[in-house]
């Protein structure tokens, strides 16, 4: 596959275009565990932060927290800047600047804290258009959120062909529900996540996408 086979492409952020130093993360995971009296592990930090088992919210419910505390907790912790200077661009995700297509982002990633990070890795440009997953918007896979994506960029799934990338099921969840192909980048092992995820393209990278079909 070679990214002019699409006429738009949509793609995932954090952990999919850009990614986080562990230390930061860790240090994220012990401010919050301090002020919620929980000693997060390694692993529990790791699948919270990327997603890896599935629904956060169902897995915290798992931990036993409440959902919405949590998160409050969490995004009270933050520092955008912090973050955004922690945050480093995956190589093979360089590609997203040189399409000729129309091009945007869906992400989990509130404002607040994607705007510095995208302003920090001088990427904000890439994009026609970046929609924020909510609650009254709906959380991937609902296909709300891209369907807001898709009406923004001026495109129609019916008469265009889309694709969609990320790093998590829930990427390819919200492509498919849309009626898009989807692309899974497996950047962490089917043996962390606990599962392999399905997608119409499976990759570790964009770059092995990319050189595989030009080997075709």
């Amino acid at each position: 596959m070679q990214p002019e086979a699409y006429d738009f492409w949509l793609l995932d952020l954090d952990g999919t275009i850009v990614d986080t130093e562990w230390a930061y993360t860790r240090e994220v995971f012990d401010a919050v565990g301090e002020q919620l009296g929980y000693a997060f592990s390694d692993r529990e930090a790791r699948a919270l932060w990327h997603g890896l088992l599935g629904s956060r919210d169902a897995y915290l419910e798992d931990l036993g927290f409440e959902p919405v505390e949590f998160w409050e907790t969490f995004h009270a912790v933050e520092d955008p800047q912090e973050r955004a200077e922690a945050t480093y661009l995956h190589e093979d995700a360089a590609f997203v600047a040189d399409l000729d297509v129309p091009v945007g982002v869906v992400t989990h990633s509130q404002p607040f804290l994607a705007d510095p990070v995208m302003a920090n890795l001088d990427i904000a440009d890439w994009f026609d258009t970046v929609v924020t997953c909510s609650s009254e918007l709906g959380w991937k896979p609902d296909p709300t959120p891209v369907q807001v994506a898709m009406d923004d960029l001026g495109v129609d799934p019916q008469s265009a062909r889309g694709v969609m990338a990320g790093d998590a099921d829930t990427d390819v969840g919200a492509a498919w529900n849309a009626g898009l192909d989807a692309i899974h980048v497996e950047r962490h092992g089917a043996c962390e996540r606990g599962k392999c995820v399905l997608g119409d393209y499976r990759v570790s990278d964009f770059s092995e996408l990319f050189s595989r079909s030009a080997s075709d």
